[in-house]
């Protein structure tokens, strides 16, 4: 203690000019020299490259197995690589997906497969039980109808909740436009692609690419190079090779010039953008150290020139990053925000502007600084993990890297300069050949953004149309889309007629069967039951005054403002009561749903909340309901689509619903409809 006090009556009295400058950013010492261990390597003779990382540190070993497949072609079948790598974890010649699971809990492994290898570890000494469980899967797949269905089943349910996420949209059509459809990196998942998936894709897949001979296997953890090459001879040796034919792709050039794609959603409060092109960076391109940098500088960080510009300065969105990605087929430059509707293309002007700003003015020396001592210290947390010493082992031999790669990288990266960054600037930051992708509401952003470039429309898949190919009549109201949407449905007089009804329905939500039963009774009379194995997991109640809600048993009373809109949400017909309750609602413009051009209607509720529905043009039938609300992440909305419209007792009803379950949305199908059977009053009674 006495010399530690000592030490801070020397420091203290030590003239200024030789104690710490504490307004100065220190300067950075020289690189560390990194002494990453050297995995032993060696090759099966069915063509498996092997690398073994021996760390006794936990008595725990893992087997990561990597298909060097970087990209396949799924054409109309878009899906089905990513199905087959998960159905390869649903069951073996010799063992169902529970008998797989209980063996796998019984030792306390992880066991996870996907389209390009897998992945097991456990205890050491339960290892040679781990290979038989990993290599059982490897070697006999069986690919089970009724798993394979269930898949199908959950990928819709994904697709579907997409429909609600203006992000997802903006990377399904951002994927298109720089790659094309036609190009791996540019096909997109789809209900139609899945819907043609047949069990056989998946198994051709698996027959076509699983093979030794684009095989590497990382062994890591509490094992001796020697123990390692004998398991590995013992239980992969026998993997037969054959041959595999890998397809070759190239990176499609930018735009010639900026080019606007606008999505259009007439319900969207708020617009995300998206700055983006594809680059021509192969992954261990000299280049990739000094990208790294700039964009770290640009957008990589909160620190970055892009969040401080539109974050703290203008206050445009909660967050701006970029990121710029090589790969050995075809990198990417993306920068990405959410911001209000008002702010559009001054935010828009902000990204292009810190695209060009950076290229036409160094960076500073603190910016270099700051940069590169982040990824210093990222690249130092990451070797921590022997896992991704192995992985980068591995990847030398995959990418053909120099042998010395990630061992001199933080020397590379020290050794980067202003004048580098400035290069690498001028050769990949393109603000006059990007495509300026932005999901919002065209009515009140298209026209301000037609100054950074032509502006083009594009459904939520990336398929071009031409706004202008229907024109609005100018004699188009609210009031003669309902009448339409009541004719189409069986008429005023015949709905008017509607007492109450009954409907049954079936989902399946992350492979869990559930049964959704709503009954109504006019006025405004609600009842949703949701049920899983006979269980009541959600129940909401609306007897015209009050409402109650539940899950699992526990109560969730309804607020004022969810019971003000009840009184709305619950009637009978929707148009109608809108008409009744004198409720405010504007035609706020078309947009496309599904490849349907429809008439988009904002009814103001009571509480004063929105929502917008959508009647197709051409039948007069409502397509969807979407909802915008606030969330601390940021506005949120929720979609409920519906098709498969049929006859039942001369009024038409969807049959096909797709609901907000969560997360996620769910696609309800139809069993049964009952109409006008005297539900009696006291089933809607609060409990």
């Amino acid at each position: 203690m006495k010399k530690i006090i000592f030490l801070f009556f020397v420091l203290g009295t030590l003239p200024l000019s030789a104690q710490i400058d504490r307004s100065r950013v220190p300067e950075p010492g020289p690189a560390p020299v990194i002494q990453l261990p050297q995995p032993a390597t060696f090759t099966l003779k069915n063509g498996l490259r092997v690398f073994v990382l021996e760390n006794r540190k936990l008595p725990r070993v893992s087997f990561s197995l990597i298909l060097d497949i970087e990209a396949v072609q799924e054409g109309e079948k878009a899906g089905y690589v990513s199905m087959a790598g998960e159905l390869l974890r649903s069951g073996t010649l010799n063992r169902t997906k529970d008998v797989l699971d209980e063996e796998v809990d019984f030792i306390g492994a992880t066991l996870n497969t996907s389209a390009t290898g897998i992945f097991a570890a456990s205890l050491s000494r339960h290892r040679e039980k781990l290979l038989e469980l990993m290599t059982d899967v490897l070697y006999n797949p069986s690919f089970p109808v009724e798993e394979f269905e269930k898949l199908k089943r959950q990928t819709l349910s994904g697709l579907a909740s997409q429909k609600d996420s203006p992000g997802a949209i903006a990377s399904n059509v951002r994927s298109v436009l720089l790659y094309g459809a036609d190009h791996p990196y540019g096909e997109i998942t789809t209900e139609s692609t899945v819907s043609r998936i047949e069990l056989d894709d998946c198994s051709a897949y698996y027959r076509n690419y699983f093979s030794p001979k684009i095989a590497y296997l990382a062994i890591v953890g509490d094992i001796s190079p020697k123990e390692a090459k004998k398991l590995a001879k013992k239980h992969f040796g026998k993997w037969a090779p054959s041959e595999v034919t890998i397809g070759q792709f190239g990176t499609p050039p930018p735009p010639p010039a900026t080019t606007v794609a606008m999505v259009d959603r007439a319900a969207s409060v708020q617009s995300e953008i998206s700055i983006s092109y594809p680059v021509e960076l192969k992954t261990g391109h000299p280049d990739v150290i000094a990208t790294s940098v700039l964009n770290q500088i640009l957008g990589g960080s909160f620190s970055s020139r892009l969040m401080q510009n539109l974050r703290e300065d203008k206050a445009y969105t909660y967050g701006a990053r970029s990121s710029l990605t090589s790969d050995r087929i075809a990198g990417a430059f993306t920068a990405s925000a959410s911001v209000r509707n008002e702010v559009t293309d001054s935010a828009v002007h902000e990204f292009l502007y810190e695209l060009r700003e950076i290229t036409e003015s160094p960076v500073s020396d603190e910016e270099i600084t700051s940069a590169k001592a982040f990824m210093t210290g990222s690249f130092a947390r990451s070797i921590e993990n022997p896992q991704t010493v192995a992985n980068y082992a591995v990847n030398v031999a995959r990418y053909n890297l120099p042998a010395d790669y990630y061992t001199n990288y933080l020397q590379r990266l020290d050794a980067v300069t202003i004048a580098d960054v400035r290069k690498a600037s001028e050769k990949y930051m393109k603000p006059d050949n990007s495509w300026v992708i932005v999901v919002g509401k065209a009515s009140d952003v298209a026209e301000p953004l037609a100054r950074f470039g032509t502006v083009k429309y594009y459904d939520m898949y990336g398929v071009e149309y031409d706004p202008n190919s229907f024109r609005m009549p100018d004699d188009m109201t609210v009031a003669k889309i309902f009448d339409r949407y009541l004719a189409a449905t069986g008429g005023a007089d015949k709905l008017s007629s509607l007492q109450d009804s009954r409907m049954v329905m079936s989902a399946n939500v992350q492979g869990q069967d559930l049964s959704i039963t709503i009954t109504q009774k006019a006025p405004n009379k609600f009842l949703n039951v949701v049920e899983m194995m006979g269980m009541q997991v959600m129940v909401q109640a609306y007897d015209g005054q009050k409402g109650s809600m539940s899950q699992m048993g526990q109560a969730m009373p309804m607020n004022e403002e969810q019971l003000r809109d009840m009184a709305f949400d619950a009637a009978m017909v929707s148009e109608m009561a809108c008409r009744e309750m004198n409720l405010e609602a504007n035609l706020i413009g078309t947009e496309n749903i599904g490849g349907r051009t429809a008439y988009a209607v904002e009814i103001v509720k009571p509480s004063g909340s929105r929502a917008v529905h959508y009647y197709d043009v051409e039948s007069g039938l409502k397509l969807r309901v979407s909802t915008s609300f606030e969330t601390p992440q940021g506005v949120m909305e929720q979609s409920t689509d519906f098709g498969d419209y049929r006859e039942v007792d001369g009024l038409l009803f969807p049959h096909s619903i797709t609901i907000p379950m969560g997360p996620a949305n769910m696609t309800a199908e139809v069993q049964s409809i009952e109409l006008n059977k005297g539900v009696a009053d006291d089933v809607f009674d609060v409990k």
